[in-house]
Formats: C-alpha cells, structure tokens, sequence
C-alpha cells in the first residue's frame, strides 16, 4: 500500500504553482508583493536580502584642531589664488627649475647683442653700403632699434613668467597643478591623494643629473590619468614627500609638513 506525503511536502501541484507564481514588486523589508493572495502551502523562495541605510539629514561637520586650522590660514594667506577645504594646508609647493629659462634667456641675450651693435656701428655700416642718410633717418633707425630691444625685453619677461606660473602643490588632501600655456590661457588640475596609485620621477641626461632636476609622475585609480610636471628641482626629494602624504592620507593618518 503506496504511503501519502506527510508534513509540510509540497505536493506536484503546489510545486508547479510555486513555480508559476512571481512577485510583482518588493516592500521597504524585502518581502515579495503578489498580484493575488498566493494558494495555502505556498513557500517564498529566492527572497532577496536588503538592507536599509539611513543617512543624516545635516551631514557632520569635520574635526578641525587648532593646529590646522592655522596651518591652513597660513597657506590661504600664502597662496590666496587656491582654492582649499577648510581643513586642508599645503605640505609642499614645488616650482620648476630655473635651468628651464635657460634658452629664452639666450635668445634674448643675443638679440640684444645683435641688436646694440648695430646700433653702435650703424655709421660704419652704412658707409660699407654707400649709404648716407639724414640725420632723421639715422635718428628713426635708432628709435626703431631701442623699440626692437624693448619687444625682446618684453617677450622674455612673458616668457620666463609663464614658466614660472606653472607650480605644482601637496597638501594633506590632494595634489594641485597651477598650468600656465599663455598670457592668458590657464588651467588647474587637482588630484585627491587617494586616488593616486603610483608617484614616480625622471631624470634622463646629463643635464638633469648635474643640475638635479627631472619630471613629476603621477598616474591616477580608475581613469587611469597620468599627470606630468616637467622641470622640478630635487624631483628625488618631492617623490618621497609626495609617497609618504599618500600612504599617510590612505592610513587615515595626519600629513606632516618638511
């Protein structure tokens, strides 16, 4: 004599019944909603877990101890043109090496050597040409070169203060890079410290070793931007100031300034 199903069992029509009927939509616990009262015996399955957050309405302010808060004052009165967080200071301020200036400074210098001695062997000149102008004529030769000499001037004083407009800044949240392209073309970048994932430099010649000067990298988590600042004076030194406010920041531990 064949036995019957006992206990909670289901049967092949409650199990083909189970299978039939979905839930249309979840409540604010995670229990399934039905479009319909589901038959006795049916059981839940595949009842998905969710977990509710909540989340302040007023986020919480950060702890801001005396001593940022005068190291940040310092560095906004040092660098009013950044734009820092309340609590943020600025740990290191790299600017490019002079040697950068090098060839604007030469051109100018030779220019200008071109350019006085002409002016100062102008008759001598002109005599090799037969040429034997008016004194206006000689007088607007001479005001034309002075006005030449001044351009020159001019034009490396942009020059060497466009290199110099390009800085790079550590602080104990981010990396901040000031680039300068033109008179009046500017831009600026800023990198959180965690999320950068290598920092490395470069020196590659005989220039760079002698005069200790090299390229900045930095390549960031998730885009996998890589950042570059060229020309800086002890990069060695900056790299492993820039490696230990990452590591720190990562750790949840204070960056210290050198």
């Amino acid at each position: 004599m064949n036995e019957q199903p006992q206990g909670d069992q289901p049967t092949p029509e409650a199990s083909s019944t189970q299978e039939e009927i979905k839930p249309v939509a979840y409540d604010s616990t995670g229990r399934p909603l039905y479009a319909a009262p589901p038959p006795p015996g049916y059981v839940e399955q595949n009842v998905p877990q969710v977990v509710h957050l909540s989340r302040a309405v007023v986020p919480e302010e950060p702890i801001i101890t005396p001593e940022v808060k005068q190291r940040h004052d310092e560095s906004v009165k040092t660098y009013p043109d950044l734009n820092l967080s309340e609590a943020e200071y600025i740990v290191s301020a790299v600017r490019r090496h002079p040697i950068g200036m090098a060839g604007t400074v030469i051109i100018t210098v030779v220019l200008l050597a071109i350019i006085a001695t002409a002016l100062l062997n102008l008759a001598p000149i002109l005599d090799a040409f037969n040429v034997s102008p008016s004194s206006s004529v000689m007088a607007t030769i001479v005001l034309s070169g002075i006005l030449l000499a001044a351009l020159c001037l001019i034009g490396a004083y942009i020059g060497i203060w466009i290199y110099t407009s390009n800085r790079f800044f550590l602080t104990n949240e981010s990396v901040i890079q000031e680039i300068q392209t033109g008179l009046f073309a500017k831009r600026e970048q800023t990198v959180s410290l965690a999320n950068v994932e290598d920092a490395s430099y470069r020196q590659r010649g005989i220039l760079p070793l002698i005069f200790d000067y090299g390229m900045i990298r930095l390549s960031t988590q998730g885009d996998e931007t890589t950042y570059r600042f060229n020309y800086v004076r002890n990069p060695k030194q900056q790299i492993a100031i820039l490696n230990n406010a990452v590591e720190a920041f990562k750790n949840g531990r204070p960056v210290e300034t050198k």
